[in-house]
């Protein structure tokens, strides 16, 4: 019998990764709001990426309220039947609300497989669902949405790496490898995600922090005389991670600083992208608690980068927010 996943979104990582899956055969549905629902029917999925466009009409979709309601009533095997992955591709300001809507989907023997950055989204996960169900997971994609709803892919690297943190569900996790090796992207069972977890996170913390802080590309912060302070960055994040017992090695290490130094590279983060648009962004959870897990040691003093990129976020934050009370977007002033 195959392995039943829902897919939590239809943006651009739980749609590209969600659409290769269901385009290969695999048994796919989507958990999506009543819009993108609604837009998927006329639609379709649609991806466009350098590694092969894909076209899906009319993908199997389920809303919250439908898989609240088949929780309570008897309606139809396809959502009253627990699945057995669940693939959550959401931002960690939507867990919440992403926890409540899968809730009735979560049978005895259902596994969680989180692709989101940092730590954080595991401690609530485990309190909600229990840690024998929740997986380690990242994922290295680039994508988007463009205004019809079609998934963008914006160049040739996808890759999902998935894992036990405990180590001792190999066996059952060997089934959800087989299913996840599609053409579209690299799927790979890892035997140490939590160290891999940790590595994107000190990557993509230096990444957020350094292009929001500069409101710019890295090859654009080194031209201006300033990669030393990316570098400087990335080595405060390597150290609370190895004073969390995560410590990057040197090879690691040297590969980041490559490519954070690297004159041309049009390298910025997605929260940049989000910041220029006025969207919500994940400073809490890529930032914030990492800062907070250092304590008392490294990235905390008056002249941390890290606290001063954590700041900038959090002032934009608290900028949007007032913005919004006052009916107003993030770039209005009034006078």
């Amino acid at each position: 019998m195959g392995v039943r996943m829902l897919v939590v979104g239809a943006g651009g990582i739980g749609g590209y990764f969600g659409g290769r899956l269901l385009g290969a055969g695999r048994d796919v549905t989507f958990l999506v709001r009543a819009q993108r629902a609604a837009q998927l029917a006329r639609t379709g999925l649609i991806i466009r990426s350098p590694l092969g466009d894909l076209d899906l009409p009319a993908p199997p979709t389920v809303t919250a309220e439908a898989l609240r309601a088949a929780d309570a009533v008897d309606a139809g095997r396809e959502v009253r039947e627990p699945f057995d992955l669940i693939l959550l591709a959401v931002k960690a300001y939507d867990l919440d609300a992403a926890m409540d809507d899968v809730a009735p989907a979560v049978g005895p023997r259902t596994l969680i497989l989180p692709l989101l950055n940092g730590m954080r989204h595991l401690d609530r996960l485990d309190e909600r669902f229990g840690a024998d169900r929740v997986l380690g997971g990242q994922c290295v994609v680039s994508t988007t949405l463009d205004p019809e709803g079609r998934i963008l892919h914006l160049d040739g690297s996808a890759s999902l790496a998935f894992g036990a943190r405990d180590r001792s569900r190999a066996e059952p996790l060997e089934a959800i490898a087989a299913t996840l090796s599609v053409a579209g992207f690299e799927a790979r069972l890892s035997a140490a995600i939590v160290q891999e977890m940790w590595e994107k996170w000190v990557s993509v913390a230096t990444v957020a922090g350094m292009t929001c802080l500069m409101r710019a590309a890295i090859g654009d912060i080194v031209a201006a005389g300033a990669g030393d302070l990316t570098t400087a960055l990335l080595d405060e994040c390597a150290a609370i991670a190895a004073q969390q017992g995560h410590a990057l090695s040197a090879a690691v290490l040297q590969d980041r600083r490559a490519a954070f130094t690297a004159p041309d590279s049009e390298l910025t983060a997605s929260m940049l992208r989000d910041i220029e648009r006025g969207a919500p962004i994940e400073a809490e959870q890529i930032l914030g608690d990492l800062l907070r897990r250092a304590g008392r040691g490294a990235g905390t003093g008056v002249t941390s980068l890290l606290r001063v990129a954590y700041a900038h976020l959090m002032t934009y934050d608290a900028r949007r927010a007032r913005a919004h009370a006052a009916g107003m977007g993030v770039g209005t002033t009034s006078e």
